[in-house]
């Protein structure tokens, strides 16, 4: 075999990972770009703030038991949130806690949830089991 195509294989070896690594990079950063610019953004903490008052009147009645200290409906209000979904800002563990606002005719706990932060200096309000987060601001 003439040296000349043996030249032209190895170039042909040693290019085709780096052309695949390209490919490849090239799809993720598209894929990237497109989730980026689609407007897709179902979830996280939704941009301003709510007024405690626009929010339906079960959430006014669970911020005040809140700021008493109880008692709450259920066992599981006042328990660490984990935010798991990460929708929240990065904080350490137990620095959030979740109580749960009564949905009217609701069999259960319901979705909606006022979260606290920073030793229940901070609310958020979800109405839609974590999925979206409003701030609240509790003194309107």
């Amino acid at each position: 075999m003439p040296s000349g195509m043996r030249r032209l294989r190895r170039l042909r070896r040693l290019r085709w990972p780096q052309l695949a690594l390209i490919a490849l990079l090239a799809v993720l950063v598209i894929g990237y770009l497109v989730h980026a610019v689609s407007g897709d953004h179902r979830g996280g903490l939704q941009h301003g703030t709510v007024t405690l008052s626009s929010l339906p009147p079960q959430a006014t009645t669970t911020v005040r038991l809140i700021e008493q200290g109880g008692p709450f409906p259920y066992p599981q209000d006042g328990e660490v949130f984990n935010n798991a979904e990460h929708r929240l800002p990065a904080e350490p563990h137990g620095y959030y806690h979740e109580f749960t606002v009564p949905t009217p005719g609701s069999p259960d706990r319901g979705a909606r949830r006022i979260i606290t932060g920073d030793a229940n200096q901070q609310f958020y309000y979800t109405p839609d089991h974590y999925e979206t987060f409003h701030r609240v601001d509790i003194q309107r």
